[in-house]
């Protein structure tokens, strides 16, 4: 096949989530569907189901660094995204090897805790990804909580910013665009706001669906990194995954006892009479 042919490719760093909803498993699919192919770097070992995560076991920052720089050194990758980290040190390690390639986008999936609450990152880890990854990312995605924290961790215990505030702040500390998602707001409909140097790009409005989804953060980040390795700019890339990550959402299932899951195949199916939805 010409190489021009090829499917762009995705480096995703992540944990793994036996039960398929989140975490490298979603990062997969997700870019599968979108029509890359995903190289898979394990951070974290877990131990959960679509309830939530019961332990995590990080894989030794060694193993991470060579997992990695094997599969660089065979390809060619048009894009990085980060999830779960499980570590300061692999933390540290994936930092220096996204530094040899500054030229390639990184979309930085801040996963500091669960759906469920499981607290997944220490302060000592989210003071990392603030000095380590955060000046070398493109796009960080993280939820209202997530933006919350990782500029109240370095303010004062009075200070009270609103999300374009945080958005600044994180965009200060080196990130050059900035997607703050509205899913754990108190809204009527789930707003996304993209902010880079000069404030805010664009903020598009969804339909807030009824239930609770297990993976959704993953499956958007995942979904601009798709976007991004095939070439659209920024907020072009930001709007596109927001319309597949929502239409996911509207066709999830739910297999087990918890959370639904985001079909990330939706388009592969036959929808069922009446089933269809479309965006507010």
């Amino acid at each position: 096949m010409s190489q021009d042919l090829l499917p762009p490719i995705v480096m995703v760093f992540a944990a793994s989530d036996p039960s398929g909803g989140a975490g490298l498993q979603a990062d997969i699919m997700t870019l599968s569907s979108m029509g890359c192919h995903p190289l898979s770097v394990l951070t974290a070992l877990t131990v959960q189901d679509s309830a939530g995560v019961e332990d995590a076991l990080a894989i030794d920052a060694d193993w991470v660094a060579d997992q990695a720089r094997a599969l660089l050194e065979d390809m060619s990758v048009s894009a990085f995204k980060i999830g779960m980290l499980g570590s300061v040190e692999n933390i540290a390690a994936i930092a220096e090897i996204i530094s040899d390639y500054p030229d390639i986008p990184l979309v930085l999936d801040p996963v500091l805790a669960s759906g469920r609450g499981e607290e997944l990152a220490s302060e000592d880890m989210i003071a990392a990804m603030r000095e380590l990854l955060l000046p070398q990312t493109t796009l960080l995605t993280p939820n209202s909580l997530e933006a919350r924290r990782l500029v109240l961790d370095e303010a004062n215990d009075d200070d009270d910013p609103d999300l374009a505030e945080c958005a600044r702040r994180l965009v200060g500390a080196g990130a050059e665009f900035v997607l703050i998602t509205g899913t754990h707001e108190n809204s009527t409909q789930v707003v996304n706001s993209l902010y880079g140097e000069n404030g805010l790009i664009r903020a598009d409005a969804w339909e807030r669906l009824p239930g609770s989804y297990h993976g959704s953060g993953c499956t958007l980040a995942s979904a601009i990194a798709a976007n991004l390795a095939n070439g659209l700019d920024m907020a072009e890339a930001v709007r596109d995954a927001q319309d597949y990550t929502w239409q996911a959402l509207a066709n999830g299932f739910r297999p087990g006892m918890g959370q639904y899951l985001p079909d990330r195949f939706f388009w592969a199916r036959e929808p069922e009479p009446g089933d269809a939805r479309t965006p507010a």
